[in-house]
Protein backbone atom coordinates (compact mmCIF):
# COMPACT_ATOMS: atom_id res chain seq x y z
CA UNK A 1 0.00 0.00 0.00
CA UNK A 2 1.13 3.28 -0.64
CA UNK A 3 1.26 6.35 1.59
CA UNK A 4 -1.72 8.32 1.92
CA UNK A 5 -1.69 11.68 0.37
CA UNK A 6 -1.50 14.35 2.56
CA UNK A 7 -4.66 16.70 1.04
CA UNK A 8 -6.94 15.56 -1.20
CA UNK A 9 -8.26 17.26 -4.27
CA UNK A 10 -11.38 18.90 -4.23
CA UNK A 11 -12.60 15.66 -7.09
CA UNK A 12 -10.86 13.44 -4.74
CA UNK A 13 -13.14 14.29 -1.46
CA UNK A 14 -15.74 14.14 -3.30
CA UNK A 15 -14.60 10.90 -4.85
CA UNK A 16 -13.74 9.75 -1.15
CA UNK A 17 -17.22 10.82 0.25
CA UNK A 18 -18.93 8.32 -2.75
CA UNK A 19 -16.55 5.51 -1.90
CA UNK A 20 -17.57 5.94 1.68
CA UNK A 21 -21.69 5.98 0.93
CA UNK A 22 -21.14 3.84 -1.79
CA UNK A 23 -19.93 0.57 0.84
CA UNK A 24 -23.14 0.82 2.29
CA UNK A 25 -24.95 -0.19 -0.56
CA UNK A 26 -24.84 -3.85 -2.57
CA UNK A 27 -24.94 -2.29 -5.91
CA UNK A 28 -21.60 -3.86 -8.47
CA UNK A 29 -18.15 -1.80 -8.46
CA UNK A 30 -18.61 -1.37 -12.52
CA UNK A 31 -21.90 0.53 -11.67
CA UNK A 32 -20.19 2.35 -8.79
CA UNK A 33 -17.74 2.95 -11.04
CA UNK A 34 -19.63 4.07 -13.57
CA UNK A 35 -21.94 6.30 -11.28
CA UNK A 36 -18.50 7.75 -9.97
CA UNK A 37 -16.52 8.63 -13.48
CA UNK A 38 -16.59 11.90 -15.42
CA UNK A 39 -18.52 11.09 -18.65
CA UNK A 40 -17.22 14.03 -20.84
CA UNK A 41 -14.41 16.39 -20.29
CA UNK A 42 -14.27 19.13 -22.72
CA UNK A 43 -11.15 21.58 -22.48
CA UNK A 44 -10.58 24.26 -24.96
CA UNK A 45 -8.89 27.73 -25.63
CA UNK A 46 -10.04 30.44 -27.83
CA UNK A 47 -8.46 34.08 -28.80
CA UNK A 48 -9.98 37.44 -27.81
CA UNK A 49 -9.21 40.48 -28.55
CA UNK A 50 -8.89 42.87 -25.43
CA UNK A 51 -7.74 46.40 -24.41
CA UNK A 52 -4.66 44.22 -23.60
CA UNK A 53 -3.67 42.98 -26.85
CA UNK A 54 -4.66 39.53 -28.22
CA UNK A 55 -5.29 36.89 -25.25
CA UNK A 56 -5.64 33.16 -25.29
CA UNK A 57 -8.59 32.12 -22.73
CA UNK A 58 -9.08 28.59 -21.06
CA UNK A 59 -12.13 26.83 -20.45
CA UNK A 60 -14.11 23.50 -19.51
CA UNK A 61 -17.00 22.09 -20.18
CA UNK A 62 -17.32 18.26 -17.85
CA UNK A 63 -20.50 16.25 -18.06
CA UNK A 64 -20.37 13.91 -14.97
CA UNK A 65 -23.21 11.66 -15.40
CA UNK A 66 -25.69 11.16 -18.71
CA UNK A 67 -27.92 8.73 -16.95
CA UNK A 68 -30.81 11.96 -17.38
CA UNK A 69 -30.81 14.22 -19.84
CA UNK A 70 -30.18 16.69 -20.28
CA UNK A 71 -27.00 17.49 -18.17
CA UNK A 72 -27.55 20.30 -15.96
CA UNK A 73 -24.80 22.98 -14.15
CA UNK A 74 -23.61 26.42 -13.72
CA UNK A 75 -20.44 28.07 -15.71
CA UNK A 76 -17.69 29.35 -13.29
CA UNK A 77 -15.65 32.68 -13.84
CA UNK A 78 -12.53 32.26 -11.92
CA UNK A 79 -8.64 32.73 -12.23
CA UNK A 80 -8.14 30.13 -10.11
CA UNK A 81 -10.40 27.60 -11.88
CA UNK A 82 -8.62 24.25 -12.89
CA UNK A 83 -9.76 20.90 -14.64
CA UNK A 84 -9.61 19.28 -10.89
CA UNK A 85 -12.61 21.80 -9.24
CA UNK A 86 -14.71 21.50 -12.66
CA UNK A 87 -14.66 17.77 -12.62
CA UNK A 88 -15.94 18.03 -8.91
CA UNK A 89 -19.08 20.79 -8.82
CA UNK A 90 -19.90 18.38 -11.93
CA UNK A 91 -20.01 15.39 -9.78
CA UNK A 92 -21.60 17.11 -6.74
CA UNK A 93 -24.44 18.77 -9.52
CA UNK A 94 -25.09 14.60 -10.55
CA UNK A 95 -26.00 13.54 -7.03
CA UNK A 96 -27.09 17.07 -6.30
CA UNK A 97 -30.15 16.34 -8.84
CA UNK A 98 -30.61 12.96 -7.56
CA UNK A 99 -31.30 13.59 -4.41
CA UNK A 100 -34.04 16.47 -4.64
CA UNK A 101 -35.53 14.54 -7.70
CA UNK A 102 -34.48 16.30 -10.37
CA UNK A 103 -34.50 15.19 -14.06
CA UNK A 104 -31.09 16.03 -14.75
CA UNK A 105 -27.72 14.68 -15.32
CA UNK A 106 -24.31 16.64 -13.80
CA UNK A 107 -22.43 18.82 -15.56
CA UNK A 108 -20.10 22.26 -15.16
CA UNK A 109 -18.57 24.91 -16.98
CA UNK A 110 -16.01 27.58 -16.50
CA UNK A 111 -13.48 29.70 -17.77
CA UNK A 112 -9.53 31.12 -16.28
CA UNK A 113 -10.30 34.45 -16.04
CA UNK A 114 -11.33 37.26 -13.33
CA UNK A 115 -14.10 39.30 -14.90
CA UNK A 116 -13.19 42.28 -12.97
CA UNK A 117 -10.18 43.30 -15.15
CA UNK A 118 -12.19 43.12 -18.28
CA UNK A 119 -14.59 45.38 -19.44
CA UNK A 120 -18.15 44.74 -20.46
CA UNK A 121 -17.81 44.20 -23.73
CA UNK A 122 -14.65 41.76 -23.50
CA UNK A 123 -17.11 39.58 -20.75
CA UNK A 124 -19.88 39.54 -23.42
CA UNK A 125 -17.19 38.40 -26.42
CA UNK A 126 -15.65 36.12 -24.14
CA UNK A 127 -19.35 34.57 -22.98
CA UNK A 128 -20.57 34.66 -26.48
CA UNK A 129 -17.64 32.79 -27.91
CA UNK A 130 -17.29 30.06 -24.79
CA UNK A 131 -20.82 29.33 -25.68
CA UNK A 132 -19.95 29.17 -29.62
CA UNK A 133 -17.35 26.63 -28.80
CA UNK A 134 -19.82 24.74 -26.57
CA UNK A 135 -22.45 24.57 -29.56
CA UNK A 136 -19.68 23.32 -31.81
CA UNK A 137 -19.09 19.99 -29.91
CA UNK A 138 -22.79 19.84 -28.82
CA UNK A 139 -22.24 20.57 -25.56
CA UNK A 140 -25.69 23.26 -25.17
CA UNK A 141 -28.65 22.69 -26.00
CA UNK A 142 -32.41 22.33 -24.30
CA UNK A 143 -31.91 18.25 -24.35
CA UNK A 144 -28.38 17.94 -24.35
CA UNK A 145 -26.33 20.13 -21.58
CA UNK A 146 -28.38 23.25 -19.86
CA UNK A 147 -25.72 25.70 -17.98
CA UNK A 148 -26.37 28.17 -15.06
CA UNK A 149 -24.86 31.39 -13.17
CA UNK A 150 -22.33 29.94 -10.49
CA UNK A 151 -19.41 31.97 -8.92
CA UNK A 152 -18.71 34.97 -11.46
CA UNK A 153 -21.29 34.84 -13.59
CA UNK A 154 -25.20 36.07 -13.19
CA UNK A 155 -28.22 36.71 -15.39
CA UNK A 156 -26.54 38.69 -17.81
CA UNK A 157 -24.07 36.07 -18.81
CA UNK A 158 -27.06 33.54 -19.16
CA UNK A 159 -28.69 35.96 -21.50
CA UNK A 160 -25.76 36.42 -23.89
CA UNK A 161 -25.59 32.35 -23.89
CA UNK A 162 -29.32 32.13 -24.80
CA UNK A 163 -29.07 35.04 -26.94
CA UNK A 164 -26.22 32.95 -28.93
CA UNK A 165 -27.72 29.72 -28.52
CA UNK A 166 -30.56 31.18 -30.44
CA UNK A 167 -28.68 33.14 -33.40
CA UNK A 168 -26.93 29.36 -34.26
CA UNK A 169 -29.90 27.57 -34.00
CA UNK A 170 -32.61 29.93 -35.76
CA UNK A 171 -36.44 28.69 -35.67
CA UNK A 172 -35.91 26.14 -32.55
CA UNK A 173 -38.95 26.58 -30.49
CA UNK A 174 -37.23 25.78 -26.76
CA UNK A 175 -33.94 27.92 -27.53
CA UNK A 176 -34.88 29.73 -24.56
CA UNK A 177 -34.73 26.23 -22.39
CA UNK A 178 -30.40 26.32 -23.59
CA UNK A 179 -29.63 27.89 -20.73
CA UNK A 180 -31.43 29.26 -16.82
CA UNK A 181 -30.72 31.84 -14.91
CA UNK A 182 -31.96 34.33 -17.23
CA UNK A 183 -33.65 37.87 -16.52
CA UNK A 184 -37.19 37.21 -15.91
CA UNK A 185 -37.69 39.48 -19.50
CA UNK A 186 -35.36 37.25 -21.29
CA UNK A 187 -37.44 33.36 -20.16
CA UNK A 188 -36.02 33.31 -16.50
CA UNK A 189 -38.10 32.77 -13.22
CA UNK A 190 -39.06 34.82 -10.76
CA UNK A 191 -37.46 33.39 -7.27
CA UNK A 192 -34.27 32.06 -9.16
CA UNK A 193 -31.98 34.62 -7.83
CA UNK A 194 -32.44 33.55 -4.07
CA UNK A 195 -33.30 29.82 -4.24
CA UNK A 196 -30.52 28.83 -3.60
CA UNK A 197 -29.77 31.20 -0.36
CA UNK A 198 -33.50 30.19 0.43
CA UNK A 199 -32.72 26.28 -0.28
CA UNK A 200 -29.97 26.81 2.59
CA UNK A 201 -32.33 28.67 4.90
CA UNK A 202 -35.38 25.57 4.24
CA UNK A 203 -32.75 22.93 4.95
CA UNK A 204 -31.82 24.20 7.45
CA UNK A 205 -34.98 24.89 9.30
CA UNK A 206 -35.89 21.35 8.52
CA UNK A 207 -33.06 19.75 10.28
CA UNK A 208 -33.84 22.32 13.16
CA UNK A 209 -36.90 21.29 13.61
CA UNK A 210 -35.93 17.75 14.60
CA UNK A 211 -36.08 17.75 18.70
CA UNK A 212 -34.12 14.36 18.94
CA UNK A 213 -31.34 16.00 16.70
CA UNK A 214 -31.40 19.56 18.42
CA UNK A 215 -31.19 18.10 21.79
CA UNK A 216 -28.52 15.87 20.96
CA UNK A 217 -26.23 19.12 20.23
CA UNK A 218 -27.58 21.04 23.28
CA UNK A 219 -29.79 23.16 20.92
CA UNK A 220 -33.51 24.31 20.97
CA UNK A 221 -35.78 23.49 17.98
CA UNK A 222 -36.41 25.75 15.59
CA UNK A 223 -34.65 28.40 14.10
CA UNK A 224 -35.55 31.65 16.42
CA UNK A 225 -32.69 32.56 19.34
CA UNK A 226 -29.96 30.59 16.99
CA UNK A 227 -26.48 32.48 16.65
CA UNK A 228 -25.18 32.31 13.12
CA UNK A 229 -21.78 33.06 11.28
CA UNK A 230 -21.88 33.67 7.52
CA UNK A 231 -18.84 33.39 5.65
CA UNK A 232 -19.98 35.21 2.41
CA UNK A 233 -22.81 38.14 1.25
CA UNK A 234 -23.70 37.34 -2.17
CA UNK A 235 -26.40 35.69 -3.10
CA UNK A 236 -26.31 32.44 -1.30
CA UNK A 237 -24.83 33.82 2.09
CA UNK A 238 -27.14 37.09 1.96
CA UNK A 239 -29.99 34.99 1.44
CA UNK A 240 -29.48 32.38 3.68
CA UNK A 241 -28.61 35.14 6.46
CA UNK A 242 -32.32 37.06 5.17
CA UNK A 243 -34.55 34.51 5.52
CA UNK A 244 -32.74 33.50 8.90
CA UNK A 245 -33.00 36.55 10.73
CA UNK A 246 -36.61 36.99 9.52
CA UNK A 247 -37.27 33.69 11.82
CA UNK A 248 -35.76 34.95 14.06
CA UNK A 249 -31.81 34.22 14.20
CA UNK A 250 -29.02 36.19 15.16
CA UNK A 251 -26.49 37.06 12.44
CA UNK A 252 -23.77 37.63 14.82
CA UNK A 253 -20.76 36.83 12.45
CA UNK A 254 -19.95 38.07 8.43
CA UNK A 255 -16.97 36.86 6.69
CA UNK A 256 -15.52 38.84 3.46
CA UNK A 257 -12.19 38.82 1.69
CA UNK A 258 -11.41 42.36 3.15
CA UNK A 259 -12.02 40.46 6.92
CA UNK A 260 -14.81 39.43 8.93
CA UNK A 261 -17.11 41.56 11.58
CA UNK A 262 -18.46 39.96 14.67
CA UNK A 263 -21.49 41.45 17.35
CA UNK A 264 -22.49 38.66 19.44
CA UNK A 265 -26.02 40.96 19.99
CA UNK A 266 -26.81 40.50 15.94
CA UNK A 267 -26.57 42.49 12.90
CA UNK A 268 -29.02 43.41 10.29
CA UNK A 269 -28.18 41.88 7.29
CA UNK A 270 -29.57 44.52 4.90
CA UNK A 271 -27.96 47.35 6.91
CA UNK A 272 -24.07 45.45 6.66
CA UNK A 273 -24.94 45.33 2.99
CA UNK A 274 -26.00 49.13 2.95
CA UNK A 275 -22.64 49.95 5.09
CA UNK A 276 -20.66 48.12 2.42
CA UNK A 277 -22.08 49.50 -0.18
CA UNK A 278 -21.29 52.84 1.00
CA UNK A 279 -17.78 52.09 2.45
CA UNK A 280 -16.31 49.63 0.37
CA UNK A 281 -15.81 46.91 3.22
CA UNK A 282 -17.79 45.74 6.10
CA UNK A 283 -14.71 46.38 8.25
CA UNK A 284 -15.80 49.02 10.59
CA UNK A 285 -19.33 48.73 10.76
CA UNK A 286 -21.15 49.92 14.02
CA UNK A 287 -20.95 48.16 16.89
CA UNK A 288 -19.55 45.12 15.55
CA UNK A 289 -15.96 44.36 16.18
CA UNK A 290 -13.35 43.40 12.95
CA UNK A 291 -11.50 40.26 12.81
CA UNK A 292 -8.13 41.11 10.48
CA UNK A 293 -8.29 36.80 8.85
CA UNK A 294 -11.63 36.20 7.38
CA UNK A 295 -11.38 32.74 7.79
CA UNK A 296 -10.72 32.88 11.63
CA UNK A 297 -14.09 33.89 11.69
CA UNK A 298 -15.06 30.33 11.10
CA UNK A 299 -14.13 29.75 14.99
CA UNK A 300 -16.18 32.33 16.14
CA UNK A 301 -18.65 31.18 19.75
CA UNK A 302 -22.11 30.44 17.44
CA UNK A 303 -24.47 27.70 16.63
CA UNK A 304 -24.46 27.30 13.30
CA UNK A 305 -22.05 28.47 10.90
CA UNK A 306 -22.84 29.12 7.31
CA UNK A 307 -19.73 29.13 4.81
CA UNK A 308 -20.95 30.16 1.66
CA UNK A 309 -17.89 31.53 -0.37
CA UNK A 310 -15.85 28.71 -1.94
CA UNK A 311 -14.21 25.13 -1.75
CA UNK A 312 -11.83 24.03 1.33
CA UNK A 313 -12.48 26.34 3.86
CA UNK A 314 -13.21 24.22 6.97
CA UNK A 315 -9.71 21.98 7.06
CA UNK A 316 -8.07 19.62 9.45
CA UNK A 317 -5.91 22.95 10.40
CA UNK A 318 -9.09 24.58 11.50
CA UNK A 319 -11.49 21.91 12.47
CA UNK A 320 -10.47 21.20 15.71
CA UNK A 321 -11.01 25.13 17.10
CA UNK A 322 -14.23 25.62 15.81
CA UNK A 323 -17.29 25.57 17.90
CA UNK A 324 -20.45 25.99 15.68
CA UNK A 325 -23.07 22.90 16.65
CA UNK A 326 -24.33 23.08 13.06
CA UNK A 327 -22.66 23.69 9.66
CA UNK A 328 -24.84 24.00 6.97
CA UNK A 329 -22.56 24.31 3.07
CA UNK A 330 -23.59 26.67 1.56
CA UNK A 331 -20.75 26.61 -0.96
CA UNK A 332 -19.92 23.39 -2.84
CA UNK A 333 -17.43 21.95 -1.11
CA UNK A 334 -16.10 23.62 1.80
CA UNK A 335 -15.39 21.00 4.20
CA UNK A 336 -12.97 18.68 3.62
CA UNK A 337 -12.90 15.18 4.28
CA UNK A 338 -10.32 15.00 6.90
CA UNK A 339 -12.13 18.04 8.43
CA UNK A 340 -15.39 16.32 8.67
CA UNK A 341 -13.58 13.63 10.60
CA UNK A 342 -12.74 15.91 13.17
CA UNK A 343 -16.01 17.47 13.46
CA UNK A 344 -18.00 14.28 13.33
CA UNK A 345 -15.60 13.16 16.48
CA UNK A 346 -16.66 16.97 18.12
CA UNK A 347 -20.38 16.12 17.57
CA UNK A 348 -21.37 18.54 14.68
CA UNK A 349 -23.98 17.98 12.37
CA UNK A 350 -22.70 18.82 8.72
CA UNK A 351 -25.83 19.46 6.65
CA UNK A 352 -24.10 18.56 3.09
CA UNK A 353 -23.57 20.75 0.16
CA UNK A 354 -25.00 18.22 -2.24
CA UNK A 355 -28.45 18.89 -0.39
CA UNK A 356 -28.91 22.14 1.08
CA UNK A 357 -26.79 23.49 -1.75
CA UNK A 358 -29.78 22.76 -4.13
CA UNK A 359 -32.26 24.88 -3.85
CA UNK A 360 -30.40 27.23 -6.85
CA UNK A 361 -30.90 23.59 -9.62
CA UNK A 362 -34.11 23.23 -8.08
CA UNK A 363 -35.33 26.35 -9.09
CA UNK A 364 -33.58 26.10 -12.24
CA UNK A 365 -35.40 23.04 -13.23
CA UNK A 366 -38.96 25.20 -12.63
CA UNK A 367 -37.38 28.15 -15.38
CA UNK A 368 -36.30 24.88 -17.76
CA UNK A 369 -40.03 23.89 -17.93
CA UNK A 370 -41.73 27.45 -18.12
CA UNK A 371 -39.10 27.15 -21.30
CA UNK A 372 -40.23 24.34 -22.55
CA UNK A 373 -43.90 24.60 -21.69
CA UNK A 374 -43.62 27.89 -23.13
CA UNK A 375 -46.52 29.89 -20.47
CA UNK A 376 -45.55 31.59 -17.58
CA UNK A 377 -46.06 29.27 -13.71
CA UNK A 378 -49.63 30.52 -12.65
CA UNK A 379 -51.24 31.94 -15.62
CA UNK A 380 -53.83 29.58 -16.37
CA UNK A 381 -54.85 28.90 -12.80
CA UNK A 382 -54.70 32.29 -10.94
CA UNK A 383 -57.66 34.17 -11.60
CA UNK A 384 -60.23 30.61 -11.51
CA UNK A 385 -58.73 29.98 -8.00
CA UNK A 386 -59.08 33.39 -6.82
CA UNK A 387 -62.41 33.62 -7.87
CA UNK A 388 -63.23 30.29 -6.30
CA UNK A 389 -61.34 31.04 -3.13
CA UNK A 390 -63.59 34.64 -3.33
CA UNK A 391 -67.55 32.42 -3.63
CA UNK A 392 -66.00 30.09 -0.73
CA UNK A 393 -65.89 33.45 1.45
CA UNK A 394 -69.13 34.71 0.43
CA UNK A 395 -70.44 31.88 1.55
CA UNK A 396 -68.79 31.20 4.94
CA UNK A 397 -69.99 35.41 5.68
CA UNK A 398 -73.27 34.04 4.52
CA UNK A 399 -73.43 30.94 6.75
CA UNK A 400 -71.88 32.95 9.35
CA UNK A 401 -73.12 36.80 9.14
CA UNK A 402 -69.13 37.14 10.16
CA UNK A 403 -67.70 39.87 7.37
CA UNK A 404 -63.91 39.89 6.31
CA UNK A 405 -61.70 42.83 6.27
CA UNK A 406 -59.95 43.27 2.73
CA UNK A 407 -56.78 42.88 4.94
CA UNK A 408 -58.28 39.07 5.74
CA UNK A 409 -59.89 38.87 1.65
CA UNK A 410 -56.59 38.95 0.14
CA UNK A 411 -54.54 37.14 2.37
CA UNK A 412 -57.03 34.16 1.82
CA UNK A 413 -58.57 34.71 -1.71
CA UNK A 414 -55.11 34.94 -3.18
CA UNK A 415 -54.64 32.94 -6.47
CA UNK A 416 -50.78 31.34 -6.46
CA UNK A 417 -48.47 33.25 -8.88
CA UNK A 418 -45.22 31.92 -10.29
CA UNK A 419 -43.23 33.37 -7.47
CA UNK A 420 -45.76 31.61 -4.96
CA UNK A 421 -45.59 28.53 -6.97
CA UNK A 422 -41.38 28.25 -7.46
CA UNK A 423 -41.01 29.22 -3.34
CA UNK A 424 -43.98 26.57 -2.36
CA UNK A 425 -42.58 23.85 -5.06
CA UNK A 426 -39.05 24.37 -3.19
CA UNK A 427 -39.93 24.55 0.37
CA UNK A 428 -41.59 20.81 -0.34
CA UNK A 429 -38.29 19.85 -2.45
CA UNK A 430 -36.19 20.57 0.46
CA UNK A 431 -38.13 19.27 3.15
CA UNK A 432 -39.52 16.01 1.49
CA UNK A 433 -35.22 15.26 0.25
CA UNK A 434 -33.89 16.19 3.66
CA UNK A 435 -36.80 14.02 5.79
CA UNK A 436 -35.52 11.06 2.89
CA UNK A 437 -32.13 11.61 3.68
CA UNK A 438 -32.42 11.66 7.34
CA UNK A 439 -34.44 8.37 7.54
CA UNK A 440 -31.32 6.57 5.62
CA UNK A 441 -29.30 8.59 8.22
CA UNK A 442 -31.25 7.00 11.36
CA UNK A 443 -32.17 3.65 9.96
CA UNK A 444 -28.39 1.95 10.04
CA UNK A 445 -26.61 3.29 12.90
CA UNK A 446 -22.98 2.68 11.06
CA UNK A 447 -23.93 5.83 8.84
CA UNK A 448 -21.65 8.12 10.46
CA UNK A 449 -23.55 11.09 8.96
CA UNK A 450 -25.66 12.87 7.04
CA UNK A 451 -23.50 13.28 4.02
CA UNK A 452 -23.06 10.00 3.68
CA UNK A 453 -26.56 9.38 3.85
CA UNK A 454 -26.89 11.74 0.83
CA UNK A 455 -24.47 10.23 -1.00
CA UNK A 456 -26.46 6.97 -0.26
CA UNK A 457 -29.73 8.41 -1.48
CA UNK A 458 -27.96 9.35 -4.87
CA UNK A 459 -26.09 6.70 -5.61
CA UNK A 460 -29.52 4.70 -5.86
CA UNK A 461 -31.21 6.72 -7.53
CA UNK A 462 -29.03 7.05 -10.15
CA UNK A 463 -28.03 2.86 -9.92
CA UNK A 464 -31.99 2.21 -10.52
CA UNK A 465 -31.50 4.63 -13.61
CA UNK A 466 -28.78 2.34 -15.15
CA UNK A 467 -31.14 -0.82 -14.03
CA UNK A 468 -34.02 0.45 -15.81
CA UNK A 469 -32.43 0.83 -19.11
CA UNK A 470 -30.77 -2.25 -18.53
CA UNK A 471 -27.27 -1.82 -19.07
CA UNK A 472 -26.77 -3.27 -15.53
CA UNK A 473 -29.07 -6.06 -15.14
Amino acid sequence: MGTPKAHLSFFENVSSNFDKAAAFTSHPKGLLDQIKACNSIYAFKFPIQSQRGYEVILGWRVEHSHHKLPVKGGIRYSEQVNEDEVKALAALMTYKCAIVDVPFGGAKGAVKINPKKYTTQEVEQITRRYTAELIKKNFIGPGVDVPAPDYGTGPREMAWIADTYTAFNPGQIDAMACVTGKPVTQGGIRGREEATGRGVFLGLREACNYREDMKSLGLTTGLAGKTIVVQGLGNVAYHAAKFSQEEGSLIVGIALSEGAIYNPKGMDVDEVVKYRKESGSILDFPGATNIANSVDALELECDILIPAALEDQITEANAPRMKARIVAEGANGPTTAAAEEILLKKNVLVIPDIYVNAGGVTVSYFEWLKNISHVRFGRVGKRFEQTAYERMLRAVETATGKSFSETERQAIAHGADEIDLVNSGLEETMIVAYDRIREIWKKNPKIPNLRTAAFISAINKIATCYFELGIFP
